[in-house]
């Protein structure tokens, strides 16, 4: 759709080099600073879909602005400023090439992976007798190798990390900490919300002055799974599906029109009527996670209005 952006192709003061992601495009500029836009683009079962969905970027970045704002007393993280409702302008980091997926409750992956009859994710045991969308005693935390472009990310286990060398133990244990803790924050903010926080990931990053520090998104629909509190226990003692705010209504419907990413397989065609359902839904999900009225932003040309914004606050702090 003409009103969504789904790349960008800036020249900024400093550029040294740009990363293009699923859905975010990251410039690395001179002085270790870092300019990433999050696109219109929509991902799943690491595909990225043909056509984006506007104000999607907004709502990813709004919501990993005010989260990290939440959490900045558990761990340190990358974000400066956002001088564009799509644009986070942070430190440059070097990422660890492990996302941090921390589950509390069998959804997801992990629903599936039980289903086929698997009771370890990750190296972690999962217990017997339990029913998708239960509780886990405990969260578990299963981590995933980083996908190169194109590729599937991968369950990969604590054990494997350290052995692998991929992050040293010393790392990889306050990984786990700021993880734990993390999740337990937007536990608490989600129930505050009347949602319950199902499971989600977290990026970490090494900063020059080897600071580890928390990046990317945190706590979106894109990178978390929240189900409505109220009715949660009735729903799962009728064996019905959870109320979910997450973007698993996306892959819901890519599964029961043929698609989940696997080879052979083609992204079904996605009507304008469609794109907007999927754009309104986003709108509910940043209503409900923050508690506060989502202010569209101008979309008339996000480029040029992004390209701006993100020249003037360069110019005001150089």
């Amino acid at each position: 759709m003409a009103n969504s952006i789904t790349a960008t192709n800036f020249k900024f003061p400093g550029q040294q080099k740009v990363y293009k992601g699923k859905v975010r495009e990251v410039y690395t500029l001179q002085n270790d600073i870092m300019v990433m836009i999050a696109t219109d683009r929509l991902s799943a079962f690491d595909v990225v879909m043909p056509k984006g969905i506007p104000y999607k970027g907004q709502i990813l970045n709004q919501i990993a602005t005010k989260m990290m704002a939440a959490t900045a007393d558990i761990v340190p993280n990358w974000l400066l400023a956002t001088p564009d409702p799509n644009v986070a302008v942070g430190y440059a980091c070097e990422p660890f090439k492990v996302e941090m997926v921390i589950r509390g409750y069998l959804s997801g992956h992990a629903a599936r992976e039980y289903k086929s009859g698997k009771r370890m994710i990750c190296g972690v045991s999962m217990p017997e007798g339990m029913k998708e969308n239960d509780a886990f005693p405990s969260p578990i935390i299963t981590p995933a190798t980083k996908a190169e472009k194109g590729d599937h990310d991968e369950d990969i286990s604590r054990e494997e990390i350290l052995k692998r060398g991929i992050v040293t133990e010393a790392d990889y244990l306050l990984l786990e900490k700021y993880t734990s803790a993390l999740f337990q924050r937007g536990t608490e903010i989600a129930e505050k919300r009347g949602l319950i926080l199902v499971d989600t990931k977290y990026e970490f990053g090494k900063r020059n002055d080897g600071t580890i520090v928390l990046i990317d998104e945190i706590h979106t629909p894109d990178s978390s799974r929240y189900f409505y509190k109220e009715g949660y226990k009735q729903r799962q003692d009728d064996n019905v599906p959870q109320k979910q705010l997450s973007k698993e209504f996306v892959r819901q419907w890519l599964i029961q029109n043929g698609f989940q990413g696997l080879e052979g397989q083609t992204v079904p065609e996605m009507s304008d009527e469609y794109i907007q359902s999927v754009s309104e839904r986003y709108i509910e999900l940043y209503e409900n996670i923050t508690g506060e009225k989502f202010q569209k932003a101008d979309i008339s040309n996000v480029a040029q209005r992004i390209e701006k914004n993100v020249l003037l606050y360069l110019n005001e702090t150089t």
